[in-house]
């Protein structure tokens, strides 16, 4: 596959995902590993991209009057340093793949509405609590190289502790944060080279893709059609890398 046509592949990808408040990362991951690129240039190179694209979704959610940082900050604090300790393990590829597959269940059901419409909330988790989960987020996180927004929405509206809306805001800051400890923490253990050639065509194709995403999720309507489909590709992906 050439170089533009993944390109085009991860902008769609990350058009998608920020319509829904996500930075990407388990999609880019499903996409890099179906074509055969190895976990120490997959990690680094979703997180990278998370980090634009997420960064995105959180201006455009915000601007919209959606992110609540009250709720934020908890999960925020204890995900971050766990985030930076699981980026440091490394997985053998085979059960890295499984985690992989299994993460990627969690945004098929986010995508394809299993986890409610999230029309209003009901109440708030205990900062004992939230901190709890965003630990246990983090690390999950950093050994896969997500920044875990697809895990935490799912819980933010299963509790009713957000909107749908507010969940995306949430999430897009949530996997700005992590992102950016993990790569950090790539950055030094391994000194990943960030900013070749290749990063920035595909730094570029997802930008534009999130910037896009991002507009039509918080301002316009919700795409319902383009994420079943989404949903659909990410669950034939996840089977496929489950029994990889």
């Amino acid at each position: 596959m050439n170089e533009v046509t993944l390109a085009l592949l991860l902008a769609l990808v990350a058009f998608l995902y920020a319509s829904v408040g996500h930075g990407g990362a388990s999609g880019y991951i499903a996409v890099m590993t179906l074509l055969g690129f190895l976990p120490d240039m997959v990690r680094p190179t979703a997180l990278l991209l998370n980090l634009f694209v997420s960064a995105m979704a959180f201006v455009q959610f915000t601007r919209a009057g959606h992110f609540r940082w009250k709720l934020f900050w908890p999960f925020a604090v204890a995900s971050m340093p766990m985030a930076a300790v699981g980026a440091r393990i490394q997985l053998d590829t085979i059960v890295y793949k499984r985690i992989l597959a299994i993460c990627l269940v969690f945004a098929v059901a986010r995508l394809l509405g299993a986890f409610g419409g999230g029309e209003e909330r009901r109440n708030s988790p205990t900062h004992y609590l939230a901190l709890c989960i965003g630990a246990s987020l983090g690390l999950v996180s950093g050994m896969i190289g997500i920044g875990g927004g697809i895990l935490l929405s799912p819980v933010l509206l299963l509790f009713g502790w957000s909107t749908a809306k507010e969940s995306a805001a949430i999430s897009a800051a949530f996997i700005f944060v992590n992102s950016l400890a993990g790569l950090g923490s790539l950055a030094i253990s391994q000194g990943v080279d960030l900013f070749n050639g290749q990063h920035l065509l595909w730094i570029g194709a997802a930008l534009i893709g999130g910037t896009a995403g991002a507009y039509v999720g918080a301002q316009r309507f919700s795409q319902v059609r383009l994420r079943q489909v989404l949903g659909v590709v990410l669950l034939f992906a996840s089977i496929k890398l489950f029994f990889a």
